[in-house]
């Protein structure tokens, strides 16, 4: 049970978060559109699971990438990107596959990807994975590497360790279909793998492409009755519901700018663990998570230069 009030107990490791996933390139337009008629695209460090990496440690903790990059010159890119942030790249494979690619038109609501995959569904599951799985405290994944093999079979295997060794499950439901092979019902696998997840934060676009259109209230009471013990909903402008099953509670945007939101999910993310591995209530670690998506609103690309966790709470009411 995840009590509102109360911090939550890790036992002592060196890492804090381990997050396994796509590390790849964002092609973000320079102008804004939903129809792909700019011109002109820029080139972003991209991958939600990387994202997260690299902003929790900018927040202060310690955070390591598992991902694969193509040998190829984007693939460098992404890797020189880690490497000038002081990211250990150890659990970063390189495959004999493109680096994977998402061009997306800069929005100011829900961006609209186009998908390129390559590298990044070749990620195995090596003794560097599982050693790295053992030194953590939280591991953290997305839909992305569930949807093909043979990274979903790693990721699986992450999961039974994980919780065979006490490690804070947490999932991102971010469910595409476009993601998915031809024929493969991702919802129904998604579905199956939601009893293994302690911490679930689906935005309101997840939960519908999963359970079809509902209340708020509704769609969280879903991922508790698969066996989530923390659902967080993203509800956009309108903040976030939580709940752990025995409470529920309204939290409301801290967002006065909105440039891009483009990585918003993964800035709640990259505050809210920060937040609970330096020991904050959940609560408190919930409002963190929202700052840093609010800080990060007013910038387009989904990793920006943020300051210490602290500091946001001279910013934002915390």
């Amino acid at each position: 049970m995840f009590d509102f009030e109360n911090s939550v107990q890790f036992a002592e490791k060196d890492l804090d978060l381990l997050t396994v996933g796509e590390l790849l390139v964002d092609m973000i337009s320079e102008d804004y559109g939903v129809s792909f008629e700019n011109g002109t695209y820029h080139r972003y460090f991209g991958g939600s699971p990387a994202n997260i990496a690299m902003n929790t440690k900018r927040l202060g903790i310690r955070p390591l990438v598992a991902s694969a990059v193509g040998s190829d010159g984007l693939g460098q890119f992404l890797l020189e990107h880690l490497s000038r942030s002081g990211m250990d790249t150890s659990c970063v494979q390189q495959v004999d596959e493109a680096t994977s690619l998402v061009v997306v038109t800069k929005s100011k609501s829900t961006p609209v990807p186009i998908f390129y995959r390559g590298a990044d569904y070749r990620l195995a599951y090596t003794e560097e994975l599982r050693a790295a799985l053992l030194r953590t405290k939280i591991v953290h994944f997305s839909c992305w590497p569930l949807s093909r093999q043979p990274v979903r079979s790693a990721v699986e295997q992450v999961i039974r360790d994980a919780r065979q060794n006490g490690t804070l499950v947490c999932f991102d439901p971010n469910y595409h279909p476009a993601l998915w092979e031809k024929g493969e019902d991702g919802i129904e696998y998604i579905k199956s793998i939601l009893p293994l997840v302690d911490i679930a934060k689906p935005s309101e676009d997840d939960a519908e492409r999963l359970f079809g259109k509902d209340t708020p209230e509704n769609q969280l009471q879903r991922f508790l009755d698969l066996g989530v013990k923390l659902v967080i909903l993203t509800l956009g402008k309108d903040g976030a519901l939580v709940s752990n099953g025995r409470e529920t509670v309204k939290l409301e945007t801290l967002a006065t700018q909105v440039t891009d939101t483009t990585g918003a999910g993964d800035a709640f993310w990259s505050g809210f663990y920060a937040a609970l591995v330096k020991g904050y209530p959940v609560r408190r670690a919930l409002k963190f998570g929202l700052a840093v998506s609010a800080y990060k609103l007013q910038y387009t690309g989904a990793v920006v230069e943020l300051p210490a966790l602290e500091t946001f709470q001279e910013k934002y009411p915390i």
